[in-house]
């Protein structure tokens, strides 16, 4: 098996295509994440050498597609963010190609049963890729959460320098305000001299 991971950026109405050309009766997996920017979402599509598409989502935050190959050329998957009119999005994506080699060689020729060292060497190997896979969907939703938690606190800064800014001025009108009914208001004097 072979495999592309990438993290790419997605900038407002824009749209990002990978071709990969792949042999008949082949089975391929795409996995995708939006990490940050807007709702995180993005629309994807996935077509084959005809330009048929066999895959296609809108909108969605993330998801994971498998498809066995009927035809030999070049398949393209696309990811798009042209609904979007101002939010840049940051995507992640992992593309695996053809199924995994056996942990022991002739595993799937053999005849006789596996020993108990090799049974246990294919538990671990099969433990360890499933934590694998979590570790990077824990890392993928820690930046997500990282990406949410400096843009609420961002927001909240700002609101607090309006706030701030606010009060100061509605302290100084309040403060003027208060001034001009005890300042004394004295006649002027109008009255011409000889």
């Amino acid at each position: 098996a072979r495999g592309t991971e990438l993290t790419l950026e997605l900038p407002d109405s824009a749209q990002r295509c990978f071709h990969q050309e792949l042999e008949s009766g082949i089975k391929f997996t795409l996995d995708y994440q939006v990490i940050s920017g807007g709702h995180y979402d993005v629309d994807c599509y996935v077509e084959d050498p005809n330009g048929k598409t066999i895959y296609q989502e809108t909108k969605k935050q993330y998801d994971s597609f498998s498809h066995h190959t009927e035809l030999k050329g070049v398949y393209t998957f696309c990811f798009s963010n042209e609904f979007s009119t101002f939010s840049h999005k940051i995507v992640y994506f992992d593309f695996q190609v053809g199924d995994e080699p056996p942990i022991l060689p002739d595993m799937n020729n053999r005849v006789t049963a596996l020993t108990q060292m090799e049974s246990a060497c294919v538990t671990i190997h099969e433990m360890l890729n499933a934590v694998i896979d979590s570790q990077t969907h824990y890392r993928l939703r820690e930046a997500q959460d990282r990406s949410r938690a400096e843009e609420l606190n961002g927001r909240v800064s700002y609101w607090s320098v309006g706030e701030t800014l606010i009060l100061f001025v509605v302290s100084i009108g309040q403060v003027m305000l208060l001034k001009s009914f005890f300042t004394e208001k004295r006649p002027s004097s109008g009255g011409a001299g000889t």
